[in-house]
């Protein structure tokens, strides 16, 4: 088998698919904030006199598109790319890839944020709530960086995969993303692992740039909030504490992502370009962006319901991933020896007790829910806050499509034994 085959299969139609998704999901970021904003309110249906204020927004370029923001973009990106060398860090191995080499990764992202904290920290002793107010306030402009700056990240990491290599050592393309069509090629990724020097560009984006700036958005909108109305609401906790676990969970797992198919499978093109840089921080800060300017106070009942499914879900999500890494790690480890598995013709060993045992997406439900409880935390005026939920079902649930498919073309009848002993996908007993 050739090491970079010319790819067959294509993902989402193909380029009319991936032309598609490019433009919705750029519209989806421009839709929502144009309206859903203090000066817009935040409803759907959308009226005519809203479509014709969106249309008009998104003509106004120059309304939009700042120097100043695309230029602190720049830096932000720059500064944490500066500490992913800085910090000394523990090396992680990846997995094994095609040509049989396995890369190296410094797991340092948990460090970085704990720097860029304690200098945030003391911008906000020096000069106060000011800074932060300003990127609440520019939010769209930083948006639109980030838009411009990950699709220039993806056009040049798209070029630099046709550099010159020996032929001993080619570069290792992505086996979904070598299709010839460059439109595609584009948007899916071609080279699957792109380094400059040892910058790793999927690795560091991945948790990076979008993650913490997703926190540091949070963290504005509760201040303007508060600027605003002279407190902040245990609506915006209810959003934001959630959210900010999650990031940091991701950096204190950082490790773990080595073996997710962002890294061992897809190229790094302008989907995943994107979704690191716009697509997470833009839409995933939604619920706090609408607190800071629509207050919800919740009664103490209200209150602690949102808050337990968001501590339930998120412990069904981190105990079911700890457990299959405990077991991916040593199997004979005094936590997970007493787990019941499958093993399969190719010696993979599948496990059909523990969490594992109740669904075989069981993480991806917690995952589930313990969106939605952010969702809720905005109580019930407007279902634009709402999209989250929506938009997180539907990629979890192409997630699980792959995933099943992979699965069983790799385990074939023993995938077939497997379902029989779990089968249940996400939710026991439901479905």
């Amino acid at each position: 088998m050739a090491l970079n085959p010319r790819t067959t299969h294509r993902e989402f139609f193909g380029a009319p698919g991936a032309a598609a998704v490019m433009v919705l999901t750029v519209a989806v970021v421009f839709v929502w904030y144009f309206s859903c904003s203090a000066s817009a309110g935040c409803q759907l249906p959308l009226t005519a006199a809203q479509w014709a204020r969106i249309a008009a927004g998104a003509a106004d370029y120059r309304a939009y598109v700042s120097p100043r923001a695309v230029a602190y973009y720049a830096l932000w990106w720059l500064w944490l790319a500066l500490l992913y060398f800085a910090i000394p860090a523990p090396r992680a191995q990846g997995v094994v890839l095609r040509n049989g080499q396995r890369l190296h990764y410094p797991i340092n992202g948990l460090p970085s944020l704990l720097v860029t904290t304690a200098v945030a920290a003391l911008a906000y002793a020096v000069r106060g709530a000011g800074p932060f107010l300003w990127i609440a306030d520019h939010y769209f402009q930083l948006a639109v960086a980030s838009l411009l700056f990950s699709t220039a990240q993806a056009a040049a990491v798209y070029a630099y995969s046709f550099r010159r290599r020996p032929a001993r050592d080619p570069v290792l393309l992505a086996l979904a993303g070598n299709s010839g069509n460059v439109l595609y090629d584009f948007f899916i990724g071609r080279e699957l692992n792109p380094r400059v020097g040892a910058l790793d560009l999927k690795f560091f984006n991945e948790l990076r740039p979008g993650i913490m700036g997703w926190m540091l958005l949070n963290t504005s909108f509760a201040l303007a909030q508060r600027a605003r109305f002279g407190a902040v609401t245990n609506s915006m906790w209810l959003a934001i504490v959630p959210q900010l676990a999650y990031c940091i969970d991701t950096l204190v797992f950082e490790r773990c992502v080595l073996t997710t198919m962002d890294i061992t499978t897809d190229g790094f093109g302008w989907m995943l370009s994107f979704g690191d840089l716009t697509w997470v921080p833009a839409m995933y800060s939604l619920q706090a962006r609408y607190l800071s300017f629509t207050p919800v106070r919740h009664s103490a009942p209200a209150a602690a319901l949102i808050a337990a499914l968001a501590v339930c879900s998120f412990l069904v999500f981190r105990l079911s991933n700890s457990e299959k890494n405990a077991f991916r790690t040593n199997p004979n480890s005094p936590a997970v020896r007493h787990l019941r598995y499958i093993t399969t013709e190719s010696g993979s060993r599948l496990l059909v007790s523990g969490w594992w045992g109740l669904a075989r997406h069981v993480n991806y439900a917690g995952d589930w829910f313990y969106g939605l409880a952010q969702c809720l935390a905005t109580g019930f005026a407007t279902p634009m806050t709402y999209f989250f939920s929506v938009y997180f079902l539907v990629l979890l649930l192409h997630r699980n499509h792959r995933d099943e498919t992979k699965c069983r073309e790799k385990y074939k009848k023993d995938w077939a034994r497997y379902c029989e002993a779990v089968p249940y996908m996400f939710i026991p007993y439901v479905i």
